[in-house]
């Protein structure tokens, strides 16, 4: 019997054929080909956004684990893209060039992936910059709030020093809020002070869909919808909602994310199907900013298998033979 695992190689155990009676005959080889899928994520942060991970620390932590693809995606910047494609490369990953929007929409607002990038253009360049202009604003908002709220004296400076000096996001803020012992972790800076409705949450500007869905398509990706269950939409409401977003310029949704449970993945895959969008899975990994999310796996611990990757022909068709860009 020949076995095939996941590096290409074959394993061979003989097979004694026997005669009635018990003689032994002949030996002959059957051969069964076992294919073992490989491990991917098409969600992920480093930081370039709000990521504890360089770009180039994240793809060697992919290939460690044995990741064969991987898509960078952090929040509203494609600046970690180009080191981490170069290290991808270096590394034989298969790597899909991402971004992520937070978009304007009316109860608050939602995630949109853009994955398969390839040519972002002037007009994608203008609208990363102009996030970068919203966010640094809304930035200096929550230091105003921390000092007078805490009596404390930190400047935006503080803050950006802990972000290495890429874009900040509100791990950063939660760590400023450890170091002065207001907090013990992360996950007790969010639910007392950062998280959305708390004293320090602060909305920025986020741009509408149909823009960034344009900006997407115009740079060569897809769109897809991150996390839906964090839509918070009733699932009688929900199939409407989704072919509306298809008609303005959806293509997928991400069905497997590790904030939601088994059952609501299934039935959003499911869902999506029939609506025909692609169906994509990411673990949404920002390292030690949210330890419980690990590389490679979704919903339920679940390993994200290759096979997702190459439902999305327009990102599975990309791969050149090192990366997609």
């Amino acid at each position: 019997m020949y076995t095939l695992h996941s590096y290409g190689m074959f394993q061979q155990k003989p097979h004694t054929a026997r005669r009635r009676g018990g003689a032994s005959a002949h030996c002959v080889f059957k051969t069964r080909v076992v294919y073992y899928p490989h491990m991917i994520d098409l969600h992920t942060h480093s930081t370039a956004s709000d990521g504890s991970l360089t770009p180039s620390q994240l793809i060697t932590e992919a290939r460690a684990i044995g990741l064969s693809a991987i898509a960078l995606t952090d929040h509203d910047t494609i600046d970690g893209l180009d080191e981490a494609r170069s290290e991808a490369t270096r590394l034989g990953i298969r790597f899909i060039s991402g971004i992520e929007f937070a978009i304007h929409w009316e109860p608050g607002e939602f995630h949109l992936l853009g994955l398969g990038l390839h040519m972002p253009d002037a007009a994608f360049s203008a609208s990363i910059a102009r996030l970068a202009h919203t966010r640094e604003k809304r930035n200096k908002e929550i230091v105003r709030r921390i000092n007078e709220e805490l009596n404390l004296y930190i400047v935006y400076e503080d803050v950006v020093q802990q972000s290495g000096g890429h874009s900040v996001g509100r791990p950063h803020f939660a760590k400023i809020l450890i170091q002065h012992k207001i907090v013990k972790n992360m996950k007790q800076a969010f639910d007392r002070y950062l998280g959305k409705g708390r004293p320090f949450y602060a909305p920025k500007e986020n741009p509408a869909f149909q823009d960034a869905a344009r900006l997407i398509k115009a740079a060569g990706g897809i769109a897809v919808l991150a996390h839906p269950m964090s839509l918070y939409v009733a699932w009688g409401r929900l199939p409407a909602l989704l072919a509306s977003l298809k008609e303005q310029g959806l293509d997928g949704i991400e069905a497997w994310h590790p904030t939601a449970k088994l059952g609501h993945c299934k039935r959003l895959e499911a869902l999506g199907h029939k609506l025909g969008l692609f169906i994509t899975a990411g673990s949404d990994f920002h390292g030690e900013f949210r330890r419980e999310r690990k590389l490679g796996r979704t919903a339920g611990g679940k390993k994200i298998e290759d096979a997702v990757l190459e439902a999305i022909p327009p990102l599975s068709g990309a791969w050149n033979g090192t990366h997609c860009v």
